[in-house]
């Protein structure tokens, strides 16, 4: 662990949560008030330290991933095809999951999708910017 992979690893964290925050509590907001299942607001706070804790794992994980891989190629193809990779890993499976197990409409089920993808997609980029000549 050096300095380098601390820095993207916050990096990553800040950029995450304030993703998931304008995805999960701006342009999802709604869907899910309509749905119903959500916990109150208060509880929420409440368990805000695991939230932390999930982004913080996410986060360095991520970046672990990434800086492992890293080759002497364009940074930004490579930042976006990581991004879209994780994707494919761990958000579209996840969200089909939850749309099989849980009450969920297919239209905030295929949201989520799209709007993690593109998150995760941008955050390989990111990822990949900072790690830019980084490479094997």
């Amino acid at each position: 662990m050096n300095k380098k992979f601390l820095i993207a690893w916050v990096v990553i964290f800040v950029l995450w949560m304030a993703g998931g925050i304008l995805v999960h509590g701006v342009l999802l907001e709604a869907d899910y008030m309509a749905m119903g299942n959500m916990r109150p607001e208060a509880e929420q706070q409440a368990m805000m330290g695991l939230m932390l804790l999930a982004h913080a794992i996410l986060a360095g994980a991520f970046v672990w991933v990434y800086a492992r891989g890293v080759e002497n190629k364009p940074w930004l193809g490579q930042g976006l095809r990581f991004g879209f990779a994780v994707a494919c890993i761990a958000v579209i499976p996840t969200y089909l999951i939850y749309y099989v197990v849980l009450p969920t409409p297919g239209a905030v089920a295929v949201k989520q999708i799209v709007f993690d993808t593109i998150l995760t997609t941008l955050l390989g980029a990111v990822v990949a910017w900072l790690y830019r000549g980084q490479g094997r």
